[in-house]
């Protein structure tokens, strides 16, 4: 009788979830909790670097992406385009970040730059999941718009920061894969 009762509660349950008019469940790839998880990541760096007292330099300046965003620009762009210019930030960001790993000799913050650079990767593998055209680096960073230079770490990293929280979770919100299906 024990497992016809359970059999009967796994069977409501399913048709609980599939019963018309409720919205479905958000992909998982989709959960912000884990960009929020990587942003909290990029701020424990932030946070290292900046009690950093030696060997936490950046040997050369960098070119970062603009992390100020214009909403009605922003709107104003097809998702192309905004994916696009998240999959430049990244690239710009990936770049930036291992000439800071090569530059920092200061062993307590590397494993923070570390992950900030694999987090970087998992957002582009996120990306690619959502079916967002693959990003093809173009020859030069001069080419890219939108972007600026910065000469320190602690800069560095916060625009690492600011770039999650603004234009990459900008673009996750509006996926239209992420977007909820209420019947």
């Amino acid at each position: 009788m024990l497992q016809k009762t359970g059999l009967l509660a796994l069977l409501l349950m399913v048709l609980e979830w599939t019963r018309p008019g409720l919205p479905s469940p958000l992909r998982p790839i989709c959960d912000l909790r884990v960009l929020n998880h990587f942003i909290k990541e990029a701020r424990d760096a932030e946070d290292a670097m900046k009690s950093c007292r030696e060997g936490c330099s950046l040997s050369e300046s960098v070119t970062v992406p603009q992390t100020t965003v214009d909403f009605e620009i922003w709107e104003n762009k097809n998702g192309s385009e905004q994916a696009q210019e998240v999959q430049s930030g990244l690239y710009l960001l990936q770049q930036a970040l291992s000439l800071l790993r090569a530059s920092v000799t200061n062993t307590a913050l590397h494993s923070h730059i570390d992950n900030s650079l694999r987090n970087l990767l998992s957002i582009n593998a996120v990306l690619r999941s959502l079916n967002i055209q693959e990003y093809t680096p173009p020859a030069s960073v001069a080419e890219l718009e939108g972007t600026w230079r910065v000469s320190t770490a602690t800069d560095l990293l916060q625009v690492h920061v600011n770039f999650l929280r603004g234009k990459v979770q900008l673009l996750l919100l509006d996926a239209k894969a992420c977007q909820q299906d209420v019947s």
